[in-house]
């Protein structure tokens, strides 16, 4: 209760500055409109359906983008974590990957996977990669080596000294990963729109900004990118919690 409370209080402080700004600057809707103006706009955009078309398709690559590059840099990063052989193989392509701005792999991934859901979730799950696979290793080889050697000489084999120790050893480290990760899913989504979609709360921006020159609207998406990236961020806390016993 205290930090629903906590959080509704800074949320109204926020409306309040909000607010002020917008009196005291005397800001035209097109560059600063009130908390009010964007809510009544949000309203009719969900009155509408606009918001709930533009939003589902968000969400829907925001989780399969993160499904896929978390389930993919979880594996990569305990393979980079137990051997030093695979690190030094592919951690020079994963940096380079990661070096390599996504504003400029996108429309190149877009062109090889056909510009459809497949190439968003594509480029959802690249920038949602790195920091959990690095997270991963480092979680891995962090185990205590003394539990490591106590399973080998029980006659653990690799596999079950992964299974048992390592990757339970490694589970707050790698809920650190997730927790970035889930919010860059969010940017990788509307990065992965603005490249090429034509639907998705990213094209709904651009709709906003440069079509109808309608910032409410632009405002109510920014919000509702937020709001998702709140509620993504809290399941991950969630499963963390549930998981791993402080």
């Amino acid at each position: 209760m205290r930090r629903i409370g906590a959080a509704v209080l800074s949320l109204g402080v926020f409306l309040a500055i909000w607010k002020l700004a917008t009196v005291i600057g005397g800001y035209p809707e097109y560059i600063l409109p009130a908390p009010e103006v964007v809510a009544e706009r949000g309203w009719r955009a969900v009155g509408s359906g606009v918001l709930w078309e533009h939003a589902g398709v968000t969400v829907l690559e925001i989780v399969l983008g993160f499904a896929v590059g978390a389930s993919t840099a979880v594996i990569t990063g305990v393979a980079l974590g137990k051997s030093v052989l695979i690190e030094r193989v592919l951690s020079p392509y994963i940096v380079a990957a990661q070096a390599v701005p996504i504003l400029a792999l996108a429309p190149l991934l877009d062109i090889w996977f056909g510009g459809g859901l497949l190439a968003r979730v594509a480029i959802c799950a690249l920038i949602v990669f790195f920091p959990i696979a690095i997270a991963t290793m480092v979680g891995i080889r962090s185990t205590d080596p003394q539990l490591v050697e106590m399973l080998r000489s029980l006659g653990a084999g690799p596999a079950q000294r992964t299974r048992l120790v390592e990757i339970p050893s490694a589970l707050p480290v790698i809920f650190g990963g997730l927790r970035v990760g889930v919010t860059l899913a969010v940017i990788g989504a509307v990065v992965a729109e603005w490249a090429g979609a034509s639907v998705g709360l990213g094209v709904l921006i651009n709709i906003a900004n440069q079509g109808l020159f309608d910032t409410p609207l632009m405002f109510v998406a920014l919000v509702s990118l937020a709001a998702i990236g709140l509620a993504f961020y809290g399941l991950v806390v969630l499963v963390e919690r549930r998981l791993i016993r402080h």
